[in-house]
């Protein structure tokens, strides 16, 4: 599954908030990749005051910071429209101007990645993946999220 980490100052977020993102970065993942979207996690980790720095010295600026690590095998085009997507999603859910948005793509070989017991198919494999899959554990994934 493609992850998402957003981290940022403990308390920034209200539930409905992660709810709205969590919901738009699965959206974006899922229009740039083709990837259906029970496929897509997002994680928050909230950084206490004192514990996060920039430059040396203490943040202080309303800094949210989204690291994702996706299947390699996307084109640039579809990378550089998931990063967009997720930056105006994430900037209009937290209310805060796109500045203070920062979206990093890591990408892992699809070889090096094992979910549900089975080896990640290469993009575009995703369904005859899903298929190769015993019928309670397709309706278990088919069902997250729901």
């Amino acid at each position: 599954m493609p992850t998402y980490v957003v981290t940022a100052a403990e308390g920034r977020f209200t539930p409905e908030e992660k709810g709205e993102i969590a919901k738009g970065i699965t959206h974006a993942h899922s229009s740039a990749t083709g990837a259906q979207g029970f496929f897509a996690q997002v994680i928050f980790s909230p950084v206490a005051a004192g514990n996060h720095f920039l430059g040396g010295k203490p943040l202080k600026a309303d800094h949210i910071f989204v690291h994702g690590q996706i299947r390699a095998g996307r084109t640039n085009e579809q990378k550089q429209g998931l990063l967009d997507s997720i930056v105006g999603v994430v900037a209009r859910a937290a209310n805060t101007d796109s500045r203070y948005v920062w979206v990093y793509l890591a990408e892992l070989p699809a070889a090096q990645m094992v979910e549900y017991g089975k080896l990640l198919p290469s993009p575009g494999g995703e369904l005859a993946w899903l298929e190769s899959m015993s019928q309670e554990d397709r309706d278990y994934l088919t069902s997250v999220g729901r």
